[in-house]
């Protein structure tokens, strides 16, 4: 099976025949990946941060059984079903006040999508026709569509053979721990310079994922909200990495208490049992737009609501920040001493994000080998070495990723 999968089938940011090494995985519950041969290992990458609750949870098992058996699939287009109303009401009421309207879409790059759309076709009705560009910090990363990558970093990101035909916006200096002020200077330079053309900001809160883990000050997040509302223009905050607890905020907007115009969320939306997204607005960002031309086959598939209610409520009534801030004191006891290793860069933890940066390019194939030697599953790429666990990860278990990552670390002195 392991050949065939190799010679055919085309893994992310693989190429085929693949000479990367794949594991055969034939069953997962609560943290565990039981992998062809016996092996078993602790995910501590939650299924790229989306199985928040675990595998095989018996919450979410129930509530994708009792929907298949009303209806599995219905298109959106002049239909609609309980699952979508719920769901919809659910999203208004926790996520970040004025967000009134909501698209729920089948990807997290097609919320990105979507959202991009609705600021473009927002200023094309409001008359202001060359407002059709777009601002966002280096160092992001939205997705692999062609809207989200002209918006993710043009040079150290992944997208950069496209450049030459992708729109091209406008990037501003990448916000850190310790840049704020010139951040913000950049952006409001640019801002100035350029407002006249640009439809809207879009960042990730506080950690930028899959672009580098880089964790960043709310004051940023709070400046640029500001400096929106003064250049008028949209601000767009992808939340589909951070949403749903994962920074110690139930969204990541809440450690700078600010409000988007729009708002990405997916990944852990469904506690990562279906692919689902969703685009939310305000008011009065909708009633300018009017009718959006988007309209994806699976938006607001039944499957995907029923477990996303499910996903959700369990989340809220499972004390999920307790949670949280107990594996954020475990991340911080055992990785920020790893600072004084002499192949560490850097050290940053947030909330259930833990993240080692190396000097020196990690290799992924050793690296991974050794790991699932000692019964963890971690996906290090270039630098980086993280974990993103479940919330329901014991200490035990959570102590067993960090001591695998330290051996890492402590190996390459």
């Amino acid at each position: 099976m392991i050949a065939s999968d190799q010679n055919n089938v085309w893994h992310p940011y693989a190429k085929v025949p693949s000479t990367a090494p794949t594991h055969l995985v034939e069953s997962a519950e609560y943290v565990y990946l039981n992998l062809e041969g016996g092996r078993r290992v602790i995910d501590g990458m939650s299924s790229w941060w989306s199985v928040i609750h675990g595998y095989n949870n018996p919450t979410l098992n129930q509530a994708m059984k009792e929907q298949i058996d009303r209806v599995s699939h219905v298109m959106f287009g002049g239909l609609t079903h309980q699952g979508a109303i719920d769901l919809t009401q659910k999203l208004i009421d926790i996520t970040p006040v004025g967000l009134e309207k909501v698209f729920l879409a089948d990807s997290g790059s097609v919320s990105v999508e979507v959202s991009l759309k609705m600021a473009l076709q927002y200023w094309y009705n409001k008359d202001q026709k060359a407002k059709t560009h777009f601002v966002t910090p280096r160092g992001g990363y939205h997705g692999d569509t062609f809207g989200a990558m002209s918006v993710c970093d043009p040079e150290n990101g992944m997208h950069h053979l496209f450049q030459g035909v992708l729109p091209q916006h406008f990037f501003v200096t990448r916000p850190t721990l310790d840049n704020t002020k010139e951040a913000l200077s950049d952006l409001e330079k640019t801002l100035k310079n350029n407002h006249q053309t640009i439809a809207a900001l879009i960042l990730e809160p506080i950690v930028q994922g899959a672009g580098g883990m880089n964790i960043y000050e709310s004051a940023y997040l709070s400046g640029a909200r500001q400096l929106c509302d003064e250049y008028d223009v949209l601000m767009i905050v992808d939340e589909i990495a951070t949403g749903f607890g994962r920074t110690g905020k139930l969204f990541a907007c809440e450690h700078a208490n600010i409000s988007p115009d729009i708002l990405c969320l997916g990944k852990a939306m469904t506690g990562g049992y279906m692919t689902m997204a969703a685009a939310l607005t305000t008011e009065k960002v909708a009633d300018t737009v009017g009718v959006l031309m988007h309209g994806p086959t699976f938006m607001g598939n039944p499957l995907s609501c029923a477990v996303a209610n499910a996903s959700i409520d369990l989340l809220l009534k499972d004390n999920w920040q307790e949670k949280i801030e107990t594996i954020e004191a475990i991340l911080k006891s055992e990785l920020l001493p790893l600072i004084d290793e002499p192949s560490i860069a850097d050290v940053r933890v947030l909330g259930a994000i833990g993240v080692l940066e190396f000097n020196e390019p990690l290799d992924m194939q050793s690296v991974q080998d050794k790991l699932i030697s000692v019964g963890v599953w971690l996906r290090p790429y270039g630098k980086l070495l993280y974990t993103m666990p479940p919330f329901i990860i014991t200490e035990t278990e959570l102590t067993t990723i960090t001591q695998a990552m330290r051996s890492i670390a402590q190996a390459k002195k």
